[in-house]
């Protein structure tokens, strides 16, 4: 067997961003888990198969109608991430990989980030993979945040260093790790916002 079917067949599609939190230990006391915008499930089967007690949600009912089939008994729910239907402290930690830059506008944005923070317990982790505006700035003209459309002709929701420090502070929450930022050859800014409630 490959190298790489090896590693597929052991962790999946994982995000490997959440992949470097998990070797990190930062999930070691952290076993109920929401995937927020959880699409077709790629980071499911490395979770489920730890013993992780998994709840998904999608707007797209398509996408949650197959990570039902394909993880059983899973609490995969259609909804949306502004109005999320998990009691209050409920989840010991929150993963929101690469869905918050679909944010119709700030306000949108922020309602989301406020029901992800709302479910999360204290002491809880905060993961999020979204676009940014760091490390881009100068081809995105004088808007460093808001719904943009970006170099790779995308149009998301941008955010920026500031922003997201000043959330963070609004939040009540402490950034684990510095914010992280990957630019993808001058076309996209994706960057890594890890918190603690």
């Amino acid at each position: 067997m490959a190298i790489s079917d090896e590693l597929r067949q052991q962790f999946g599609e994982i995000d490997i961003y959440l992949f470097d939190q998990l070797a990190r230990g930062r999930f070691d006391a952290r076993k109920v888990i929401l995937d927020a915008g959880c699409g077709g499930g790629r980071n499911l089967p490395f979770l489920r198969a730890r013993g992780f007690d998994v709840h998904a949600i999608d707007s797209d009912p398509q996408a949650v109608a197959a990570v039902g089939r394909r993880f059983p008994g899973i609490d995969a729910r259609q909804g949306d991430l502004d109005a999320l239907p998990w009691d209050v402290d409920s989840m010991d930690a929150v993963i929101a990989s690469a869905v918050l830059h679909f944010a119709r506008d700030e306000a949108h944005f922020v309602a989301m980030l406020t029901e992800l923070w709302r479910v999360l317990r204290p002491d809880g982790l905060f993961f999020a993979r979204l676009a940014s505006s760091i490390g881009i700035e100068p081809l995105l003209g004088s808007h460093t945040t808001g719904r943009l459309r970006l170099p790779d002709g995308s149009t998301r929701f941008v955010v920026d260093q500031a922003m997201l420090l000043d959330l963070t502070k609004q939040l009540g929450g402490t950034l684990l790790d510095p914010l992280k930022t990957t630019n993808v050859q001058n076309q996209r800014a994706m960057t890594t916002w890890v918190m603690e409630k």
